[in-house]
């Protein structure tokens, strides 16, 4: 007898990356190797005192138990310092900070604790697919808004009002943007503020790339009054390489983080305490080391920038982020065409736009996230074959 799965579960696919990585696997089992430039995962690793507080906390006895389900309030202390430092934002640790297992769990975690069936959610085209996945596995309708390059992939608040109704719940933002790299006017955030306090709905504010190649960090925080109706989620998993340590906070008002934890709380049981240790040290690190972090990626960005200009795609240097968002040539008729050609005929692998939403149908997304010898092999690769 085969169980019937539950109907959430027919709502939603399989994350894209995860099909495609297991296409990838098959393929190097079969002896094609592929040059991988499409996951956002930092192959740097973290500065060397971060490890060094992860080995030290972990010979502790005590490091190995269960631990509070809000972190560890040195913990706490700790992001109120970083967002204060790098942000002028005032958090208190006590109550406004929520420690999380990543901020995709806390995508999901709110969407959860704020969406009823029949609700609905504003969510960015192009844009991360777990805000539309979370919103559906909550139950709610996920309602598209426009990023497109006539508008320089920037939202736009007429856009939005257009698109709210009664039901309107939550609104989830992305700044620097995944995957265009566009950054958000601190003017649209504060008309974003306005609106949901106004409006009673829930802006939240994803930021994990304030840190990659930005120059200009913003926190939605930073507005007067946004934690009344804003939830900011950040994480340790891009800035300071540390992805695979399912590391990150949301920050937001007593009452809204106490609804997100009231949930959160049935799902886990705590944070390794060594980990929330080594994130102490990772907000602490010297300023200089994103310095050297962003060169390495500005040289990567270098590389793929050149070969774009030799195949003729188009794109923005006026962005951030840990990726290249480009526009195809008239060689191909879409995206899924250029990226088919890469993987099967160049053995380079970057997703076409559309996995992120139908306005990224014309692009191809390239991550930094690969040495700069991968990342050479691989352009060189795509102008042999294209005979450029």
């Amino acid at each position: 007898m085969i169980v019937r799965k539950a109907d959430r579960i027919a709502k939603i696919d399989e994350y894209y990356f995860s099909l495609k990585l297991m296409e990838i696997a098959r393929m190097e089992a079969e002896g094609i190797h592929i040059l991988n430039l499409g996951i956002g995962k930092p192959d740097t690793a973290p500065a060397a005192s971060v490890i060094n507080a992860l080995n030290e906390d972990s010979l502790d006895p005590k490091a190995h138990g269960y631990q509070s389900y809000r972190g560890a309030m040195v913990f706490r202390e700790a992001i109120s310092s970083y967002y204060k430092r790098y942000f002028n934002v005032t958090a208190d640790p006590s109550h406004e900070i929520l420690p999380l297992i990543g901020s995709k769990e806390g995508i999901m975690h709110i969407s959860m604790a704020f969406l009823n069936p029949g609700d609905e959610v504003l969510v960015p085209n192009p844009g991360y697919p777990v805000y539309s996945s979370a919103a559906e596995l909550a139950g709610a309708k996920v309602i598209h808004y426009n990023l497109t390059e006539e508008n320089q992939f920037q939202l736009s608040m007429e856009d939005i009002k257009c698109k709210l109704t009664d039901r309107t719940k939550i609104i989830w933002i992305n700044s620097p943007h995944m995957p265009t790299g566009t950054k958000m006017s601190f003017e649209t955030m504060e008309a974003l503020v306005t609106l949901g306090q106004a409006q009673n709905i829930l802006i939240g504010s994803d930021s994990p790339y304030n840190f990659i190649l930005n120059d200009e960090r913003r926190s939605i925080l930073e507005i007067e009054g946004a934690k009344d109706c804003c939830i900011e989620l950040n994480s340790l998993s891009k800035s300071h390489g540390m992805s695979g340590w399912r590391i990150g906070m949301a920050i937001s008002s007593e009452e809204i983080i106490n609804a997100v934890l009231r949930f959160k709380s049935n799902m886990d049981s705590g944070i390794f305490r060594p980990i929330q240790y080594a994130a102490i040290e990772a907000m602490n690190i010297d300023p200089r080391w994103y310095e050297m972090n962003n060169r390495t990626y500005e040289e990567r960005r270098s590389i793929i920038w050149n070969m774009l200009d030799r195949i003729g795609f188009s794109y923005d240097k006026d962005v951030s982020g840990l990726f290249v968002w480009s526009k195809v040539s008239e060689k191909f008729k879409n995206g899924d065409e250029a990226s088919d050609f890469f993987l099967n005929e160049c053995r380079v692998f970057a997703p076409p736009g559309r996995v992120f939403g139908s306005n990224g149908e014309m692009y191809v997304r390239w991550s930094l996230c690969e040495p700069v010898e991968l990342i050479e092999e691989a352009s060189k690769s795509i102008i042999s074959v294209m005979n450029f």
